[in-house]
């Protein structure tokens, strides 16, 4: 068995399965969820490399909350697992260097970021910020727990459909206001206290398959890791998915290491984390990642 030793700690296995691996890379298709299907190998570790090598805390903590987290044991431990190493890197220097490269930034301010409409015992809940690929910003969190809110107290509502108005379902974190919180510690409160992850897995406790997402366009980040939440997934054959947050020097903050990894293993999301790659429907169908494709 061959094990490539990247930076940050980061170990790739070729072709044979190992599971103390991050992932194992292979060019044969394959079922197996330790293992991703690249067209070249060389080429997908010198990309790794290049990758671990400019972000190298966000590439070990990536990899030290996947293999600390029981994608079958309770969620909320998870979360906040996940939510404490976001906030560490927060302060830390690689996402210092993002913030600097980026400069200075404002997100508008839009109108009704969330929209929510119960027709019989169904809640429609749509992200409203097609300008922006429905980027997730605080003021749509805060809309997000709102609607969600109704069909947790109200046992009439049997079914949720989450979705998104225009050309995406949600493109990830909303890039113009990362780093606007004051201290990361504040950060990690209000993802944990006041969390969409937290509230569509306790949604999908009590619904099953009719807690429902439907996705389509960039299905990225934060999107993604809340649609991973549902108990059902509907993706758009035309869609792409995907975890981007290396590049910002963090991780997901979402509650993806949990929801994610339920879906696909650690494995796979170690890879989607750390190659930064995109995947088409059919791969996210072929993963577990989404439970059907459909026009959306």
């Amino acid at each position: 068995m061959t094990v490539h030793e990247l930076p940050a700690g980061i170990r790739v296995a070729v072709e044979n399965a190992d599971d103390d691996a991050t992932f194992t890379l292979t060019e044969a298709p394959t079922g197996d969820r330790r293992k991703v299907t690249v067209p070249s190998i060389s080429t997908a570790l010198a990309d790794l490399t290049a990758r671990c090598t400019s972000w190298p805390q966000a590439a070990a903590v990536c990899d030290d909350v996947l293999r600390s987290v029981d994608p079958a044991g309770p969620t909320r431990p998870g979360v906040i697992t996940e939510s404490l190493a976001y906030s560490t890197l927060q302060a830390g220097p690689e996402f210092a260097r993002w913030l600097a490269e980026r400069g200075p930034a404002v997100a508008p301010r839009l109108p009704e970021p969330v929209q929510a409409e119960r027709d019989g015992n169904t809640l429609y809940v749509r992200f409203n910020r097609p300008q922006r690929h429905n980027a997730f910003s605080t003021d749509a969190r805060a809309a997000l727990l709102e609607a969600l809110e109704v069909a947790r107290l109200d046992p009439s509502v049997d079914e949720v459909v989450l979705s998104g108005n225009g050309r995406s379902f949600c493109s990830g974190g909303d890039l113009a206001e990362f780093g606007t919180f004051d201290d990361p510690a504040s950060a990690h409160l209000a993802r944990t206290r006041h969390s969409p992850a937290l509230m569509l897995d306790e949604l999908t406790a009590r619904l099953g398959l009719r807690c429902r997402a439907d996705v389509h366009g960039q299905v990225l980040g934060s999107g993604l890791e809340m649609a991973a939440y549902c108990g059902r997934i509907r993706c758009d054959p035309h869609a792409t998915l995907g975890l981007p947050e290396l590049a910002l020097g963090l991780i997901p903050g979402a509650g993806g290491t949990v929801s994610v990894t339920r879906r696909i293993g650690r494995w796979r999301t170690a890879y989607l984390v750390l190659s930064g790659q995109p995947i088409d429907a059919a791969t996210a169908l072929a993963w577990g990642l989404v439970d059907e494709t459909t026009t959306i």
